[in-house]
């Protein structure tokens, strides 16, 4: 059994960004101890037989041995969920750089990959997959990882960079996730950013993007809705948590770090980041809030780390106001209870509008906006748990879920083999006691307000 010690704090005073003082977030931290209650693992399971299984033989060509994996992405469990049966996501598929004439290509060893839902059950130490659900389009092919637009992503290229490959408009780099009482499913991408309307047999219903930002050809309906400032993320870096309150009436997605506004130096500088919350029923956005960021040398001592390492992973609500947030380097992973009642909404304001100057990510927000009240719940970091963990659930109201995304572990890949062999990074579920409980939650209490599907 793996144990950790590490903060449960009622909160902790956030001092001000580098350029002055943010107003809104204090309290006293009081010491606790987190406990590892078990740890469960994916099989290896072949990325080529799955896909050609689900949606055909010949979807996938070569996957080079690549088993499926980035399934910690985000993790799902609503109150209704059978006792130890949880949801997981996979991102773009297998993605890394190689250095060709000393220029850098994005390579996808398997560009048929699409991205995929698991259901799945603990069961000691393995983690049982009950199902797995590929992300389709209106045609039932697979959506794909590959980028979408010359527009704002870079050159996707083959398996060793020798050729490009083309951008594919239905592409999605899944990062978040949430299921609706009725078994339907929204997904976080970072792509466009976007919201993601996918029904039970894993079809994408429509796709939420910001306006002005098109995406022409793709496999389904696009609806250009989200406020237009979000394009402005940082490469790689767009919605990458999804929550959804108990009452199945809202969703609240997480900009992953502070956007490049008005430019890319800016966004890798400053500490302020964006939680849109988004009608579940309707996709209108409905709020926006900011969100204050740590300083990223004092949250992760480690040698060489920058804010621009900072990012946020996860959110889950747990009631209409309050949330549980993840933030991390990759390393280094903190949760954070948040509340949003009393935050500045700042949806239709100058605020989204990029000719406002400074920016909402280069400026002092004491003077006019109130980010969300953030409070430190708990430290992770010192646990024996996985680099990059991503997912986040709430078991029940002293019991928590992270999951981790193992990059498909893809060590021998990058290091030039030409097939995939095992470098000992597996995904995996972690179930955390947190003795001091979840503010607010409780396996009662949110079923109580959950929607049964």
């Amino acid at each position: 059994m793996r144990r950790m010690s590490a903060l449960v704090c009622a909160g902790m005073m956030i001092a001000g960004l580098s350029a002055g003082t943010v107003a809104g977030q204090e309290a006293t931290p009081v010491a606790g101890e987190v406990e590892i209650v078990s740890v469960s693992t994916l099989p290896i399971i072949p990325i080529g037989e799955t896909l050609n299984g689900k949606l055909g033989a010949g979807t996938v060509s070569d996957d080079r041995g690549i088993p499926i994996g980035g399934a910690g992405s985000d993790l799902w469990r609503s109150a209704n969920d059978p006792e130890g049966e949880f949801w997981m996501l996979t991102d773009r598929g297998p993605n890394f750089d190689v250095e060709v004439d000393g220029e850098e290509l994005l390579t996808f060893p398997v560009p048929e990959f699409t991205p995929m839902i698991l259901h799945v059950r603990l069961n000691g130490e393995d983690i049982e997959v009950l199902d797995v659900v590929p992300v389709v389009g209106q045609s039932g092919k697979g959506v794909t990882g590959v980028s979408n637009s010359a527009a704002i992503d870079v050159q996707p290229y083959d398996f060793m960079g020798k050729a490009e490959i083309p951008y594919n408009p239905s592409g999605l780099d899944s990062e978040g996730m949430i299921r609706m009482p009725d078994g339907s499913f929204w997904l976080a991408d970072e792509y466009s950013p976007s919201l993601v309307k996918v029904d039970a047999t894993g079809k994408v219903a429509e796709r939420l993007i910001p306006k002005g930002h098109e995406l022409v050809g793709a496999d389904y309906p696009v609806m250009e809705v989200l406020p237009s400032i979000l394009s402005a993320r940082r490469g790689n870096r767009g919605f990458e948590g999804l929550g959804l309150t108990p009452d199945g009436k809202t969703l609240l997605a997480v900009v992953q770090s502070p956007l490049g506004n008005p430019d890319e130096e800016t966004g890798e500088t400053s500490r302020v980041t964006r939680i849109l919350a988004v009608d579940a029923i309707t996709g209108e956005p409905a709020a926006e809030y900011a969100y204050v960021m740590e300083s990223g040398p004092e949250f992760d001592p480690a040698e060489g780390i920058e804010q621009a390492d900072m990012k946020v992973s996860g959110i889950v609500a747990i009631d209409n106001d309050t949330a549980l947030v993840l933030e991390r380097t990759d390393d280094v992973a903190r949760l954070y209870t948040i509340e949003l009642a009393g935050a500045t909404n700042l949806l239709g304001t100058a605020w989204d509008d990029a000719s406002t100057t400074p920016s909402l990510e280069a400026g002092d927000l004491s003077a006019d906006v109130t980010p969300v009240a953030k409070t430190l719940l708990a430290d992770l970091s010192t646990a024996d748990v996985p680099t990059k963990i991503e997912g986040v659930a709430v078991v029940d109201g002293g019991t928590l879920a992270v999951s981790n995304d193992n990059d498909f572990d893809l060590g021998s890949l990058e290091e030039g083999s030409v097939a995939w062999a095992p470098g000992g990074k597996r995904s995996e579920i972690i179930l955390l006691k947190v003795p001091g409980g979840i503010p607010a939650a409780s396996a009662v209490d949110m079923a109580a307000a959950t929607p049964a599907p």
